[in-house]
């Protein structure tokens, strides 16, 4: 388990929090292992019914910790990637309760769950071309899917946040509420789901995906590409650039 990330059971739901508010909730290996083990033990146990995904803090998810990231080699093994094969075949319905800034991953991850709720501070970015890299989890599939080719390619290629209003009629967030009511709203959400036939919930929600391994085929072709992105000339500028705090220089 990490400790920057709370694992708890509610009821018929496994809650899992990002623990990491100091650094806006980045995700570290140590973080992606101790989720994707959660998941992967929830799949075996039919009382689950939901899981909800939260952040402590100002923002839900910053994305990568991209020194961490860049210290775990993409091997079969690695640990984002048993979080998103987790993610992407668990039978379990998936809610979020977000604020702040969704970046990356902590937006990509809204993609694969099934009722989303926003404060009005929440925004959702897609900026890997910003960082040199390609998108992820499934998210060159998915987006498209949920707001059109050409909306997602504005979304993917230039990674300009989403505000929760334009994400709510996007049909990103699934509603927008007061803010601080976001976690409470996705709990009232998981308690009517525990009072319905599971099996028939679990049925439905796999139609409503449709076939995984689809989405599993597009996860493995980003992989390559993100692989290869992450070794690149232009992704070490990137994030040379981030860490002095000054402007990228893809030209040089």
């Amino acid at each position: 388990m990490s400790e920057f990330v709370e694992i708890v059971m509610r009821g018929a739901s496994l809650e899992i929090v990002f623990n990491r508010a100091g650094k806006k909730n980045a995700i570290t290996g140590g973080m992606y292992s101790a989720m994707a083990d959660a998941l992967f033990a929830a799949e075996a146990q039919p009382e689950v019914v939901s899981v909800i995904f939260s952040g402590h803090g100002a923002g839900f998810c910053s994305g990568n910790d991209l020194q961490d990231f860049l210290s775990t080699p993409m091997t079969e093994k690695a640990p984002v990637l048993a979080f998103l094969k987790a993610i992407s075949t668990t039978s379990k319905v998936m809610i979020a309760a977000v604020q702040g800034p969704c970046v990356g991953i902590g937006a990509t991850l809204l993609l694969h769950c099934d009722h989303v709720v926003a404060a009005p501070s929440a925004s959702l970015s897609f900026n890997f071309v910003k960082i040199a890299l390609v998108p992820e989890a499934g998210s060159s599939l998915l987006l498209p899917r949920a707001v059109g080719r050409l909306k997602a390619a504005e979304l993917l290629l230039l990674g300009e946040p989403v505000a929760a209003d334009e994400a709510l009629r996007l049909g990103l967030v699934s509603r927008v509420v007061g803010e601080g009511e976001q976690l409470a709203a996705a709990r009232a959400f998981a308690d009517k789901l525990e009072a319905l036939p599971p099996k028939a919930l679990m049925a439905t929600r796999r139609l409503l995906n449709g076939s995984s391994r689809t989405v599993e085929a597009r996860m493995a072709e980003e992989v390559g590409v993100f692989d290869q992105q992450l070794r690149s000339p232009e992704f070490k500028e990137a994030v040379a650039a981030f860490m002095q705090k000054r402007a990228p220089d893809f030209k040089k």
